[in-house]
Parts: C-alpha cells; sequence; structure tokens
C-alpha cells in the first residue's frame, strides 16, 4: 500500500537521514535578476515584483511582505528589520530595530510577555527602503499581503513542527497542508496599505499596542530606522560586510579575522568564533562598534589563545535564541539588498493587541541587567540585536549578499557560508547545504550529521561534542552571488524555499 501524505511519518522530516541520493542540488543560475526565500510564496511574490517592472528592493519588500504572513512564528508586522543595500557602487546599511520604553520602573529583563516587547521597527524599515530605492511602493506588497492573510495559506512541516512545539503560540497551530487565516492581522495590513505605516505608530494600532506591553504611545510615535555605515572585513581578497551594533553582525567579521592565520581546520574554526562571541557579547551594545576588536593587534592577541590540541572556553554564560527570516535579491542593474527580520522567539513574547493580529516581538529579552555592561537594559535603548544581513563585495564591486537566520547561530553561519564561498569555492546552493557546526556554552559544540564523523577528533581535543538531533538551531541561509554576466543563487534546504530568477 503507498504511503500517503496522510499516513506520513513527520517527524522524520526533522530526524537524520542518510537515504540521499548523494547527488548535489543544483544552484539557481539567472541572467537578469534573482530572489531567494525561505519560503515559496515569497520567492513567488519578488519575482512577481520584478516582473512588474520593481528592482531588488522592490522585490524583496514583496516577499518580506509575504514571509510575515506565511511564517508567523519567526517574523511578522510586530518585529524589527535590518538590511544591507548595494546600489551605484555604494553599500548601504539599515537598522531598523526598536527602542525600550522611554520610561522605566525598574531594570528587570523578561524574555517573554508584555516586558520583554519593544517597539517593532520592521514596518517602519520597509517603508524606508521602498522610499528610497523602491519603484513600486510599498501599499503593494501590504495589500497583497493583506489578502494572503484572509485568503489562507498552507502550513509548511516546518512551520508546523515549530508551531506545534510552542505551548505559548497565540493562535492553534494548524496541521501540515492546512490553511490558516489571521483574519484581524488581514485587516491591519490593509489599514497600513491604505494609509501608510504612520497606521502603525500612531492611532488605535499604537493605543492596542500600548494597552498590552509596557511601551507608551508616544513611544511608538518617536520611533525612527537609522541609516548606517556598514562594517568591513578584506577576507582574502573578499570584502565581507556586516552591520554595525546593536547587532551582531562584528561577530563574523571577528571569527574570520582570528581564524585567518591559524591552522585551517573546524577545531580552528570552532575556537576562532567562540573567542568572537565572547568578545562581542561582551562589548556590544546600543552603541558605537567597539572598532578594538578589529584593531589587528587585538586580533593576533586573540588568535594566540587558540591551542591547536586543545579546546578552550572563552563564550558567555548565556547565548541568545532566535526566530527570524532571511532573505536577499539582485537585479539586472546591480542593485542588490540582503534582509533580514525577526520576532526574536517563537512567535517573540506571546503578546498580541486585541483586534490587530500583530504578534510583538520579545527583544527586550535581549538586554541584560549588569551594571556598567554596554548592553544593559535602559530608558529608550535598543537591545543587543541577532540579526544580521551580510554582504560580499570583490575589488569595489558587487559579489553579492548572503546570510543565515538563527538567533547566535547567525554570525556562525555568516562565517561557514563565507569560509565555503571564499576558501572552497562553493557555489551558493553548495555552501548553504553544507553541514554546520554551532557552538554552544564553554566546550560545547554540536554538529550537524554530515560533520559526526569529525566527532572522534574534536573530542580528543576537549571539545564536548553534540550530535544535532534536529536542524531548527543551525538557521536558514539564502545566497546570491554575481559571476561574470549571470546571477548563482541557493536557499537553504533546511528551510522551505528556492532561488529563482529571470
Amino acid at each position: 500500500m503507498p504511503r500517503l501524505l496522510a499516513m506520513l511519518d513527520l517527524d522524520a522530516l526533522f530526524r537524520p537521514d542518510s537515504r540521499t541520493s548523494g547527488w548535489r542540488r543544483m544552484p539557481a543560475v539567472a541572467g537578469e535578476a534573482m530572489i531567494a526565500t525561505s519560503h515559496p510564496l515569497a520567492t513567488a511574490a519578488g519575482l512577481e515584483a520584478f516582473a512588474a517592472g520593481g528592482n531588488a528592493v522592490d522585490a524583496a519588500l514583496a516577499a518580506a511582505v509575504v514571509l510575515a504572513v506565511a511564517e508567523p512564528t519567526d517574523n511578522g508586522v510586530g518585529g524589527d528589520a535590518f538590511a544591507l543595500v548595494w546600489r551605484d557602487g555604494e553599500l548601504h546599511g539599515l537598522n531598523g530595530s526598536g527602542r525600550s520604553p522611554g520610561t522605566l520602573d525598574e531594570v528587570r529583563v523578561d524574555e517573554t510577555g508584555p516586558r520583554s516587547v519593544t517597539v517593532p521597527g520592521a514596518v517602519r524599515a520597509w517603508a524606508d527602503l521602498a522610499e528610497r530605492f523602491g519603484r513600486l511602493g510599498l501599499d503593494r506588497p501590504l495589500g497583497r499581503g493583506a489578502e494572503l492573510a484572509a485568503r489562507g495559506v498552507a502550513c509548511t512541516a516546518r512551520i508546523w513542527n515549530k508551531w506545534a512545539t510552542d505551548p505559548a503560540a497565540p493562535f492553534p497551530a494548524p496541521r501540515v497542508g492546512e490553511r490558516f487565516v489571521i483574519p484581524d492581522l488581514a485587516a491591519t495590513l490593509a489599514r497600513l496599505a491604505a494609509e501608510g505605516p504612520d497606521a502603525l505608530y500612531r492611532g488605535s494600532v499604537a493605543e492596542a499596542i500600548a494597552a498590552v506591553s509596557w511601551l507608551e504611545e508616544q513611544d511608538l510615535a518617536d520611533h525612527r530606522s537609522e541609516w548606517v555605515e556598514p562594517l568591513r572585513l578584506d577576507y582574502r581578497g573578499v570584502e565581507v560586510c556586516e552591520l554595525p551594533p546593536n547587532g551582531q553582525g562584528g561577530a563574523a567579521l571577528v571569527g574570520l579575522a582570528v581564524y585567518d592565520g591559524l591552522e585551517p581546520g573546524l577545531h580552528s574554526q570552532i575556537e576562532a568564533m567562540k573567542l568572537a562571541l565572547a568578545d562581542v557579547y561582551a562589548h556590544v551594545g546600543d552603541a558605537p562598534w567597539p572598532e578594538a576588536l578589529l584593531d589587528p593587534a587585538h586580533v593576533a592577541a586573540r588568535r594566540a589563545l587558540v591551542d591547536p590540541s586543545r579546546a578552550i572556553d572563552p563564550t558567555p554564560s548565556v547565548l541568545p535564541r532566535g526566530g527570524t527570516t532571511y532573505l536577499c535579491a539582485v537585479d539586472g542593474e546591480g542593485t542588490a539588498i540582503s534582509l533580514i527580520q525577526s520576532i526574536f522567539g517563537n512567535f517573540g513574547s506571546g503578546v498580541v493587541p486585541s483586534g490587530t493580529g500583530v504578534v510583538l516581538q520579545s527583544r527586550a529579552g535581549g538586554f541584560v541587567e549588569d551594571e556598567g555592561h554596554p548592553n544593559r537594559l535602559g530608558p529608550a535603548r535598543r537591545p543587543f540585536h541577532t540579526i544580521i544581513p551580510g554582504m560580499l563585495l570583490r575589488g569595489g564591486e558587487l559579489l553579492g549578499p548572503f546570510g543565515v537566520m538563527g538567533g547566535a547561530m547567525q554570525p556562525q553561519g555568516h562565517m561557514q557560508v563565507a569560509l565555503r564561498l571564499v576558501d572552497e569555492g562553493d557555489d551558493p546552493q553548495a555552501a548553504l547545504d553544507a553541514p554546520r557546526w554551532r557552538v554552544g556554552l564553554g566546550r560545547e559544540v554540536a554538529l550537524e550529521p554530515g560533520l559526526w564523523d569529525a566527532e572522534d577528533e574534536l573530542a580528543s581535543l576537549g571539545h564536548d561534542v553534540r550530535r544535532a538531533n534536529v536542524q531548527h538551531p543551525f538557521g536558514v541561509g539564502q545566497a546570491i552571488l554575481r559571476l561574470g554576466g549571470a546571477l548563482i543563487g541557493g536557499s537553504d534546504g533546511r528551510g522551505d524555499g528556492y532561488a529563482a530568477g529571470l
């Protein structure tokens, strides 16, 4: 008897499996434009925007709004967004993160609930990107998003798994393949399409947000995005670009800088990243990037701590979780965008203002309470942020956007994908499909099944090796490279989406 979908062992989708063909998944190739996302509806929306005459930013915004509906576990109108945009030979950075309340009653960090909410910055960031770089405006994708939320989205296995295993999910979990609708979110998106982004930050929606969180209406009215100067590191002839604080993108650059000069291999990669995470989590907050972290003398001193014969213990006492969506796009004129958005934990704070369908993010859970720490909770401050978009340049020209979502995995994923692209010469799909490691606390390192053959060697060096039993903690990535006259793209098999172009 055939094994029909209704009889499928869904848990098997999230267990290691050696029954693959052993052959490569081919990268996407296009001559004009390309978009890569974690959900098929989002990629399709991006292609539709291209076909309507939009550029890479328009395609990315179309996809971003769809993802806010199709992946409600990870991102949405109630979250934040960051972006890197390459346009006319210049790189632009956008920090779309929100702040804590302007007035605090006490310094207490909650991971979920009303006191974990910060001002949602994604909608304002979308509007700023559309205004500065787009052609089609934001009302079009917002209107399409409203239609999708009202019509319903067939739930993928990945989203079902994250949704069904969250006991605090604010909406009932759909089954795999079942259409879920969020009518209140549809109404909010339709209102934003008609009235513009101010409809989130002022009026009845802002009032509803303030009514269920520690934010005040003025906190929302005061919110603005910030255009910032990206951080850059030359790694073996390729310029790796990240956003400055309050994000953790600098950790990817510090990790690459420390690794460059070490004996190549997994042990050196893991140790370099542990040192980078320790540096960034100790010194980064809502303040300018501490330039000393990439100073050659500091990098050399950190590199000298790496012992080729044993593992060290420099990681922080806590590593952040995360629920995030990443996408990228490149058009025929050479404009490229790397965009990431998130509500932090699974379903963020778990708080949904009445009548809005908007799940508010839990980014205030990223603050610390420690006196004197640069990331200490304070009035109108932005928390240490996990979400980071990446961009690669070579010889002053665009190579392409890339990113890997997933809490503390993000700088680790950026480093590993960059190493695969630069050191190994992988195409984007191969780089994303490659097995990953994930640094934990102390000497802990988790290995995906493709790296299990390195377990004994790493354990002999003192690493606390764990065999991963689910793929979610290793993130989902996307990447597009411009090589000659063509675009070569990839979409992480750990997600649901694909890369496609015109």
